[in-house]
């Protein structure tokens, strides 16, 4: 549902954002620098803790993001990572601290933000090209034809929605998000229902998108290995807290079967699956004998 205290026009411009989006892998045409207003925000969490009832999900979270970065939250089922989001995006208010993009405080929805979620949350009785322009004014078609052939579906248009594949029903869900030019670009498990060959073919065009456009972008997703292959940075949150920022310093486009993926992954799955107040040992893995490269780990 959307925000139950929204004007009809942010109900408009977030409408998109409420019902879903995703991608796959294109080549995309060549575009001028962008200027400094179309790149990505900066994102500031100050203190910030959520409760619901009795039970506390966040607890004095700090996180900066820069603008333009690209960065991915793992950790297990329940641990706050989509409360995040959600509070990021201004769909919740937080019980405690401050959320700032460029130095604004988030109090709700905001035309610059847009969110996707697991599912594509497509109107079934609107066409592909209806469902991108959903929101816009008038004569908003063309910009949404000009970014569903930034998504490969050109030559989908016409279709309804239930004549796509889950792939694709994402890839519309991007172009939904897109087409209002985001400067953040919030991610809530958006691949989680995607064969493996799909996932990788909407990793290269999210990737692909995010360096075109500038926008900042925040996955949250419980594939270890996706996020090393897409983020600059992967945050872990255990038990509502930030316990661990690993920065990716591997050159893009990523290889899987580098050597410092599977390292960085390895590094990063191992804190995951350690219980909380448990100490790691490096040389130790929590899973002997068990090769890191190749294994998808959801958690």
């Amino acid at each position: 549902m959307l925000h139950p205290h929204i004007s009809f026009e942010s109900s408009q411009t977030w409408l998109a954002a409420e019902l879903g989006r995703d991608a796959g892998a294109d080549t995309l045409p060549p575009q001028a620098p962008l200027s400094s207003q179309e790149r990505g925000v900066r994102l500031e969490i100050r203190g910030l803790s959520k409760r619901y009832g009795k039970r506390q999900v966040l607890q004095h979270t700090e996180l900066v993001i820069e603008p333009g970065e690209f960065v991915a939250i793992v950790g297990r089922s329940g641990c706050g990572k989509s409360t995040l989001l959600r509070l990021v995006a201004g769909l919740e208010a937080a019980t405690q601290g401050s959320i700032r993009l460029d130095g604004q405080d988030v109090s709700g929805l905001r035309e610059d933000t847009r969110i996707m979620f697991q599912d594509s949350r497509l109107l079934p009785w609107r066409r592909v090209i209806d469902n991108v322009a959903l929101g816009l004014p008038p004569g908003g078609h063309a910009a949404a034809a000009d970014v569903l052939a930034q998504v490969g579906l050109a030559d989908r248009q016409p279709d309804w929605p239930a004549r796509l594949s889950g792939g694709q029903r994402q890839r519309v869900s991007l172009a939904r998000a897109l087409v209002h030019n985001p400067r953040l670009l919030l991610l809530d498990e958006p691949l989680g229902a995607l064969d493996a060959l799909t996932r990788i073919e909407m990793h290269q065009l999210i990737e692909g998108l995010w360096q075109r456009n500038g926008f900042t972008a925040l996955l949250v997703t419980h594939d270890v290995q996706e996020a090393v292959a897409l983020a600059d940075r992967v945050i872990l949150i255990e038990d509502g807290r930030i316990a661990l920022d690993e920065r990716v310093r591997i050159a893009r486009p990523r290889e899987r079967s580098e050597p410092l993926f599977g390292q960085i992954e390895k590094k990063i799955l191992d804190r995951v699956l350690q219980q909380p107040g448990e100490a790691i040992s490096p040389s130790e893995p929590l899973w002997p004998n068990t090769p890191v490269h190749g294994v998808r780990w959801a958690v």
